[in-house]
């Protein structure tokens, strides 16, 4: 971790505007053209710091994953939880991210009385909450979240590769890029495939 960042301020300002159980906030997958939304939702124990837990995206495949054992190991409790490609098409990606997080906290066993949120605009929880711009670089437990997400979405698409070996999705996970749209451009869309984000290419054939 980096040790300039003091990562647990936000959970304890928190803790000292009365709330006792907060738990940490993040998705994984927005962007991507293919597959779910993932969220997750990581309580910390009192004062907990995982070492080596960073904002996923400055993080390599391989530490992510050893840090996701630790994290549902060593947390207090955690809960991941997605949102469908289908789901996505109906509600809009906001909606659907919030919907993620919303499962994600409602999810976990032991129950928190404030969140903390990665990003700029607070899902419907029930319970009180802060946003927190680029909070996975800040929090803990929002960083931890991150890493939970990221890794459980990872998997999925690996899981998808298989199911579906000509998009190569173990190369790009979902995301836009140029061998993706090759491969669409290919094959055609997939069962996976978000229809609301692939107006672009829909646009050229």
């Amino acid at each position: 971790m980096d040790n300039e960042i003091n990562w647990l301020y936000y959970e304890n300002e928190a803790k000292k505007n009365g709330y006792k159980i907060i738990c940490g906030v993040d998705e994984a997958g927005r962007g991507p053209l293919a597959g779910p939304v993932y969220a997750a939702a990581v309580i910390l124990k009192d004062n907990q710091l995982i070492e080596g837990v960073n904002d996923s995206k400055k993080l390599s495949e391989k530490k992510r994953e050893e840090l996701f054992d630790k994290i549902i190991n060593e947390a207090l409790d955690f809960s991941i939880a997605c949102v469908s490609e289908k789901e996505i098409d109906e509600l809009n990606i906001l909606n659907a991210t919030y919907l993620a997080m919303k499962r994600a906290v409602e999810g976990l066993k032991v129950k928190p009385d404030f969140a903390l949120i990665d990003g700029n605009r607070m899902p419907p929880l029930s319970i009180d909450g802060e946003t927190i711009i680029k909070g996975d670089a800040k929090s803990a437990s929002i960083a931890a979240a991150s890493i939970l997400a990221k890794v459980s979405r990872d998997r999925y698409m690996l899981e998808m590769a298989e199911k579906y070996p000509q998009y190569q999705f173990g190369k790009h996970k979902g995301y836009g890029t140029k061998l993706h749209y090759e491969m669409l451009d290919k094959y055609g869309e997939s069962d996976i495939h978000r229809k609301t984000f692939l107006k672009t290419w829909y646009a050229k054939k």
